[in-house]
């Protein structure tokens, strides 16, 4: 993963993100010595927001197999929501 620095950022713009992610699907950008952000193009975070969609519907399909939902009215829902709260 490529390193950049928020200076190298300010001073010299969006290309250094294009040479940063030349070859690398990620790039760390630091502030004051600390990693603190992660770039990448578009079409890598596209992948990983299907990938992470993928695995809440699988979570989501688990609960169902398993039984681990409840059935209830709109206004029963919302009921229970305030109880939390």
């Amino acid at each position: 993963m490529s390193k950049l620095t928020a200076n190298e950022l300010k001073t010299r713009g969006v290309s250094v993100l294009d040479e940063a992610l030349h070859g690398d699907d990620e790039a760390t950008i630091s502030v004051r010595g600390k990693d603190k952000y992660v770039v990448m193009d578009l079409e890598r975070y596209n992948y990983l927001r299907v990938c992470e969609l993928e695995a809440a519907y699988r979570e989501t399909m688990a609960d169902i197999e398993s039984g681990h939902y409840i059935k209830e009215s709109v206004a029963d829902h919302i009921k229970r929501l305030d109880e939390d709260i």
